[in-house]
C-alpha cells in the first residue's frame, strides 16, 4: 500500500487563507457595482425644485383641463374636423399626462405641489381668478359657456379656448425643453412644442373658415 502524504500544516493553512481572499474579492465585485447603481440612482431623481419636477406637476394640470375641453366640444358639435381635433387632443395629452404622473411617482414627488405654480420657469404664476390656475387656462365661466354652446358656436369658443390654452403650454413647453435636468423630460417637452405651435396654426385657419378670429 502506498504511503498517504502528509502535506504540511503551513501549506494547508495558507490555501485555507487563498481561498478565503479569493472568496471575499468575488463578493466585493459583486456587491460594490450594486451599491453604485443604488447611489447613482438616486442622484439622478430630480430635485423638489428642479424644472423637471416643476414641469410635470403643472403641464399636467394644463393637460387635464385641454382634455376636458375636449371632450366637452366633441358632444356638442357633429363637424367632423373640430371632433377630429377634440380625439386627437384627447388621446395625445392623456397618455402624455399619465407619462409625467408615472414619473412624479418614479421620482418620489408629490404630485400637487407646495410652491406656486410656474415657479421653476423663474416667474411664478399669480392666484388664478375664476378657476384659471395658471396662464392659458380657462376660467369657471368660460367652461359653462362652452357647456352651455352648441354647433358652431360651440365649435368657436372651444377653438379659441384651446389656442389660448396652447399658447401657453407651448411657452412652458420650450422652457421645459432647454432647461430640463433629464431626457425624457427634454424630449416630450419639446415634442409637445412643436405638436401645439401645429395645432395653433390649424385652429387658425379651421377659425377663419367659421368667419371668427382668435
Amino acid at each position: 500500500m502506498t504511503p498517504a502524504v502528509r502535506v504540511p500544516r503551513p501549506l494547508v493553512l495558507a490555501g485555507s487563507v487563498i481561498f478565503l481572499v479569493a472568496v471575499g474579492l468575488i463578493l466585493l465585485m459583486v456587491v460594490r457595482p450594486s451599491a453604485a447603481s443604488s447611489s447613482d440612482s438616486a442622484a439622478s431623481v430630480p430635485a423638489e425644485s428642479s424644472v423637471d419636477v416643476g414641469f410635470a406637476r403643472d403641464m399636467s394640470v394644463h393637460h387635464q383641463q385641454a382634455v376636458e375641453m375636449a371632450f366637452i366640444v366633441r358632444d356638442r358639435t357633429g363637424d367632423e374636423d373640430v371632433r377630429r381635433l377634440a380625439y386627437d387632443i384627447i388621446n395625445t395629452q392623456a397618455n402624455q399626462r399619465g407619462m409625467m404622473l408615472g414619473w412624479l411617482e418614479a421620482w418620489g414627488r408629490p404630485k400637487s405641489p407646495d410652491r406656486p405654480r410656474m415657479e421653476w420657469m423663474g416667474h411664478p404664476a399669480p392666484a388664478g381668478t375664476g378657476g384659471s390656475l395658471m396662464p392659458g387656462m380657462a376660467t369657471d365661466t368660460q367652461l359653462d359657456r362652452l357647456r352651455g354652446a352648441t354647433g358652431k358656436d360651440a365649435e368657436v369658443l372651444f377653438l379659441r379656448l384651446m389656442t389660448v390654452h396652447h399658447r401657453a403650454g407651448a411657452d412652458m413647453a420650450q422652457a421645459a425643453a432647454g432647461s430640463a435636468g433629464t431626457e425624457e423630460i427634454r424630449n416630450l417637452a419639446a415634442g409637445m412644442a412643436r405638436a401645439q405651435e401645429s395645432e395653433i396654426a390649424l385652429m387658425a385657419d379651421m377659425l377663419k373658415e367659421r368667419g371668427a378670429g382668435a
